[in-house]
């Protein structure tokens, strides 16, 4: 069988991402050798529904032929050129878009997630320290809170997996509650609980605003840390701080932009502009690797000097490559084109209604926002029964500690949604049994 062939070649030359290798002796790799739509292929024929997107990159299916369409024409054109003294029409194209977008004038791209947040993190500590307040080079950032694992990103990062080895390494920043509702005590009303964490937040500023550059956030879901939603008053409040005590604002929408939450960007849920948008995954709709940050024209006119040593001086050589660029771009007309974001809605209440299948089983805080699902699985059954219940059935999983969600592409059918939820609802009976 060739799955056992690949598994065998990956196991000797792979080290695979988030993960104990030596965990794959007992829960082998699925090796993946085609995709269309929702479902990926293993080599054997097998296939899997992927309701996590592929690490929440894929919007709109695999093997989508729009998005193969704009890469295929670049591919016959230009491949790359640097962006240092170049420019090229994907990139400019793609930016007079996300500008439009984001009511932000300027675009820097990186490679990912973490590198978006490593430019606005040193953006805005880079504005202050030229507009004349050096000493605003702190940050703050939320409780619970994902933003990369590089070392600025992991240094506002409260997922200890991830920090806890690095602590030698990384700065301390200030870090405030986190809003997530999952949080709130028994005897606490949504507003109570509210209130509570945006008194602490105050406070904070009050004490660290002439330190602090800008606070970072995930706009209207901590992802990494489970899925916690909250709500849209934060992130007002937010802004009316920052605009206070002149802190920068930076959203990082890596993971909840292009739709994912019901609002093409998650701080529109406010009705807010922040300082900095940080951009990646569903970018190029899981095609090519890039990320993009935008920012408004006072940052921007702040570093437009003689001096190049007053210029932001942070590249990568594949900043901006036409094919990622291309590929952002088929992803854009397909919004521009196709209605999504009112398909999605129409298309998450069918998804709700299919979800109140689980009620009865020992899950907790069964929530939805846009086109994203997550649940609490009670602790006393096995996740790993569930996980593997599921794969065998079809359906590729990847819970979060307890935490069991689901990010499907947006081309996901009715039927495949109703597999999707059968499939969990038996994955979960079997391991109580």
């Amino acid at each position: 069988m060739k799955n056992k062939e690949y598994i065998k070649r990956s196991i000797k030359s792979v080290w695979h991402p988030c993960t104990q290798m030596k965990h794959h002796e007992n829960f082998p790799l699925i090796p993946i050798e085609r995709g269309k739509g929702v479902w990926l292929y293993d080599f054997d024929g097998k296939k899997y529904l992927d309701v996590t997107s592929s690490w929440w990159v894929n919007l709109f299916g695999h093997n989508n032929k729009i998005i193969k369409k704009y890469i295929s024409k670049q591919l016959n054109t230009l491949e790359h050129s640097m962006l240092a003294g170049l420019t090229h029409s994907p990139v400019i194209e793609l930016s007079e878009k996300l500008s439009k977008l984001t009511n932000l004038g300027h675009c820097s791209y990186g490679s990912d997630g973490a590198n978006a947040v490593e430019i606005a993190l040193k953006m805005s500590s880079h504005y202050w320290s030229q507009t004349g307040f050096s000493s605003k080079n702190k940050y703050i950032y939320l409780e619970n809170s994902y933003h990369g694992e590089t070392l600025g990103a992991l240094a506002v990062t409260d997922v200890p997996i991830f920090r806890t080895h690095y602590g030698s390494l990384i700065k301390n920043y200030i870090k405030t509650d986190s809003p997530d509702l999952r949080l709130k005590k028994n005897n606490q009303s949504s507003d109570e609980f509210l209130d509570e964490k945006l008194k602490k937040l105050k406070k904070i500023f009050e004490k660290n605003h002439q330190v602090t550059a800008s606070i970072i956030i995930e706009p209207m879901v901590q992802c990494a840390s489970g899925m916690g939603i909250y709500d849209a008053r934060f992130l007002e409040r937010v802004r009316e701080l920052c605009n206070q005590y002149e802190v920068h604002l930076i959203a990082d929408e890596i993971a909840v932009g292009f739709g994912r939450t019901g609002k093409m960007f998650a701080h529109q849920h406010a009705k807010i502009t922040p300082d900095f948008v940080c951009l990646s995954k569903g970018l190029t709709g899981g095609y090519l690797p890039m990320s993009v940050t935008l920012t408004s024209d006072e940052i921007y006119n702040a570093f437009y000097d003689d001096d190049i040593k007053k210029g932001f001086l942070h590249s990568h050589s594949y900043t901006g490559n036409p094919l990622a660029c291309s590929a952002a771009l088929g992803t854009l007309s397909i919004f521009e084109s196709d209605n999504v974001l009112k398909k999605n809605l129409i298309l998450s209440k069918k998804i709700n209604r299919l979800f109140s299948s689980l009620e009865d089983l020992p899950i907790s805080d069964l929530r939805n926002i846009g086109m994203i699902w997550a649940f609490e699985l009670d602790s006393k059954i096995s996740i790993e029964k569930v996980v593997e219940f599921s794969l065998n059935k079809g359906v590729l999983i990847r819970p979060i500690d307890n935490t069991i969600y689901f990010m499907p592409p947006y081309c996901i059918k009715e039927s495949e949604a109703k597999e999707m939820i059968k499939t969990t609802r038996e994955a979960i009976l079997n391991a109580i049994t």
